[in-house]
């Protein structure tokens, strides 16, 4: 008992010792403080600073004036940029950089050295702030933006182990442009120059500004550029500004007195040379004489091309004045040929053809580099729609990039795919289905518009006349076979990089239904309404699609991206059938249709719009953080010789393009709900109308790695009322509450040329109301969804 009893005197002070008590408070709240400024110290970077030194965190500009200070804003970021050096990069008030930067520190190898290059930053000290560099260079930006005699004064302000710098910018009244002169000599060069006055960028009454007048000497070199003036440049031209008068100044624009000759003449095409088979060790076409087209020196032969194939694209003409317009647009065009790897436009004085005293003469080179001719390609595919929605498949193609030696390139596809989903305890048909398919297209890169010759010569693309043919053949296991044949006939074209049209007068489709399963027929037998959209018929289409894509322009923080299209049918068929009194036939449904060749043709309006924004939060070109969104709006309307559109032209919804949260065409049409018995949504869940809306937020996460946050939300409806789908139409003041949501997260593998997506979805609300399955969906896909 004695040993027991001292045992447990002994243990109970360290107990006590242990335990948070009113004698331990002080002491934990003393060490759990020094723990947080410890580790406060090493996330906001001062526990790295050298002793004596203060840490630079940033800098604070004013501008200030007795008078207003227009576009203050802009005058604030613009003295702002020349401030240096830069903070070190903080987030919350931490400084993880400084700290990676630690551990490599005096190290020449190891895992503390590959941090520290890898993602280390060194202390930016205030001993390396030069502030009156910076005032200076803060002077000059105010004096190039019309305040002169500007007084700029600092202050640094100490904390701690760091120190910020405020500048304070004391301004007047901007000075304002009184009278502008241009050059008055009476020369060709200053004659030239009088004549761009009208579309100055200068305009009295403006504030001076020295990037305004560097851009407009800019302007007018572009302007005498066009006008023959080849070997001008804007550093000929400079201004003299007279600032002596109360807060205005005059701007006189002069031609240098000490330019050379040739810069103040105008020259003219020469020779015109198109070489069309330049490689490097070409040294002057070899001595090969060249064939005379239209006074073009054309090299080597018209083996390859023909001559006249690419003087179309060429608009560079002999005897012609210089145009540095025609000249890039004869880059741009050759170059969309696609038959060329290189083209290059090479200038130089023509020896043979003595200057005049006002003008001189230029021959010019034009040198493109060929791709091969043929060639053959093959892929293999992995199709993933969705969860169970998987199937490999292939594709050969065979190009031949001048098929008649005018450039056109002829294109033969050999297509196939499989696709299987599984649903165990259903009673499932055509969910496995085989596809095989062959098409053809002939691309002419010119508009062939008889008896008109239209060649856009004021656009920098070439435009392209394109026929088509193909065929595909469709097998659903246990449902039934279709067979589509289609051909067509179209113009695309672009007048500007940012837009492009599509014109298709003739786009017509025969579908016809092979062998039927018994199970299938049945259904067909139950449902007129899809008996309807599976009928033999011809589709005799004419569209017209316009794009616009600023996607192009990759400065732009705010790219908005929009195409619509429109498709008829039928319409001509219908008129002639009616005004010829053609008989009707009759079809399961009750509804007649006229034929044409014995068979009925499908007539309908389909109207498709797509709206996308993508906004880079970042102000980085090269960033990938951004928010895209996107507006799908579809409308298919039968009428006339329809019921129902034709099942290759509906609507379906859901997958990995879509609503992420939902198997591909497993949404809809309205509330309408399949049998889970049958799970035959391959067909029954498709509609004439759809609506779709995304948004989503990507994120750099590391080198090639992106991430997602994204909401889905859509559907589809039927123009007219089905029995069989019950709730299937569409009703105006009910579609809002009808729209299936999704939402989920995605990792994106993005190496610039491929990209494969990993998205998971959750289903938030489904048209009929709580989702069957809240389960997340796995899509795994290639390529960005929108």
């Amino acid at each position: 008992m004695p040993f027991s009893s001292s045992s447990r005197s002994e243990s109970r002070p360290a107990a006590r010792r242990l335990l948070p008590g009113k004698a331990a408070g002080p002491w934990l709240r003393k060490w759990a403080a020094l723990s947080m400024l410890a580790l406060s110290a090493a996330c906001s970077g001062t526990k790295y600073i050298p002793e004596g030194s203060k840490l630079y965190t940033g800098s604070t500009v004013k501008v200030q004036s007795e008078a207003p200070v227009p576009n203050e804003s802009a005058l604030t970021t613009e003295l702002e940029s020349v401030i240096a050096p830069k903070p070190n990069a903080s987030i919350l008030g931490m400084r993880p950089k400084l700290y990676f930067w630690s551990l490599g520190e005096g190290k020449t190898k190891g895992l503390g050295k590959w941090l520290a290059d890898k993602y280390g930053e060194k202390p930016v000290l205030l001993s390396e702030v030069d502030t009156q560099r910076v005032k200076n260079l803060m002077a000059n930006r105010l004096n190039n933006n019309g305040y002169f005699k500007p007084v700029v004064h600092s202050k640094v302000k100490e904390k701690g182990q760091t120190a910020t710098v405020d500048y304070l910018a004391r301004v007047g009244k901007p000075y304002l442009i009184k009278e502008i002169r241009y050059p008055e000599r009476d020369t060709l060069l200053d004659r030239a120059i009088r004549a761009t006055e009208s579309a100055s960028l200068l305009k009295v009454g403006d504030p001076y500004n020295l990037q305004t007048l560097i851009n407009e000497r800019i302007r007018i070199d572009g302007v005498l550029k066009n006008q023959g003036y080849y070997y001008f440049t804007p550093d000929y031209l400079l201004y003299q500004v007279d600032s002596t008068l109360d807060n205005q100044v005059n701007v006189y624009l002069k031609v240098k007195g000490s330019i050379p000759k040739r810069a103040a003449q105008p020259y003219v095409l020469n020779r015109v040379s198109l070489n069309t088979d330049y490689s490097l060790s070409d040294t002057a076409s070899a001595g090969r004489q060249p064939i005379i087209y239209n006074k073009y020196r054309y090299y080597p032969d018209e083996k390859m091309f023909k001559a006249k194939a690419i003087t179309n694209a060429t608009f560079l003409y002999p005897d012609s004045l210089y145009r540095r317009r025609r000249a890039d647009q004869t880059l741009s065009r050759l170059m969309s040929l696609g038959t060329f790897k290189f083209v290059d436009i090479r200038f130089r004085p023509a020896r043979n053809q003595p200057d005049s005293a006002e003008y001189g003469h230029l021959n010019a080179f034009v040198r493109m580099t060929q791709v091969p001719k043929k060639s053959l390609r093959a892929e293999v595919l992995l199709v993933s729609k969705s969860n169970g929605f998987v199937g490999p498949g292939f594709r050969i193609q065979f190009r031949n990039r001048s098929a008649l030696r005018g450039a056109e390139q002829l294109l033969v596809n050999v297509t196939g795919a499989f696709e299987n989903q599984t649903r165990t305890g259903t009673n499932a048909i055509g969910l496995t289905s085989y596809e095989l398919g062959a098409d053809a297209q002939l691309i002419v890169p010119r508009l062939i518009t008889p008896p008109f010759d239209i060649q856009l010569r004021n656009s920098d693309f070439q435009p392209r006349t394109t026929f088509g043919a193909g065929y595909k053949y469709v097998q659903r296991l246990d449902a039934f076979r279709q067979d589509a044949f289609s051909l067509n006939y179209g113009y695309t074209w672009k007048t500007k990089i940012t837009n492009e049209q599509e014109l298709r007068p003739i786009d017509l489709q025969y579908l016809r239904l092979g062998t039927v399963s018994d199970v299938f027929q049945k259904l067909l037998d139950d449902n007129a309404f899809l008996a309807n959209s599976f009928r033999q018929q011809f589709i005799l289409g004419s569209s017209y699609r316009y794009t616009y894509n600023q996607q192009a322009l990759e400065q732009r923080r705010n790219q908005m991206y929009f195409s619509g299209g429109v498709e008829l049918s039928g319409n001509l068929a219908y008129l002639f059938s009616n005004l010829t009194s053609q008989p009707k036939e009759t079809n399961p449904d009750g509804s007649t249709a006229y034929t044409l060749i014995g068979q009925q043709f499908s007539q309908y309006t389909k109207v498709d719009l797509e709206f996308r924004n993508y906004f880079r939060i970042s102000a980085d070109p090269t960033s990938g953080n951004k928010i895209a969104t996107r507006l799908l709006i579809g409308a298919g309307l039968p009428y006339q010789n329809s019921r129902v559109l034709p099942y290759l032209k509906q609507y379906g919804i859901g997958g990995p393009n879509s609503v992420r949260a939902y198997a591909a065409r497993g949404i809809g049409p309205g509330t309408y709900k399949p049998d889970t018995e049958k799970q035959t949504n391959f067909y029954d869940q498709v509609g004439d109308l759809r609506f779709e809306a995304n948004a989503e937020y990507r994120q750099d996460l590391f080198p090639y790695v992106k991430g997602a946050l994204f909401v889905d939300a859509g559907n589809i409806w039927l123009v007219n009322e089905d029995p069989a789908r019950v709730g299937g139409k569409f009703e105006p003041s009910k579609f809002l509450n009808q729209l299936a949501i999704g939402a989920g997260a995605g990792i994106r593998i993005d190496v610039q040329f491929f990209v494969i997506r990993f998205d998971a979805a959750m289903p938030i609300r489904a048209p009929y109301g709580t989702p069957d399955d809240k389960a997340p969906r796995l899509n795994i896909a290639i390529g960005y969804p929108f």
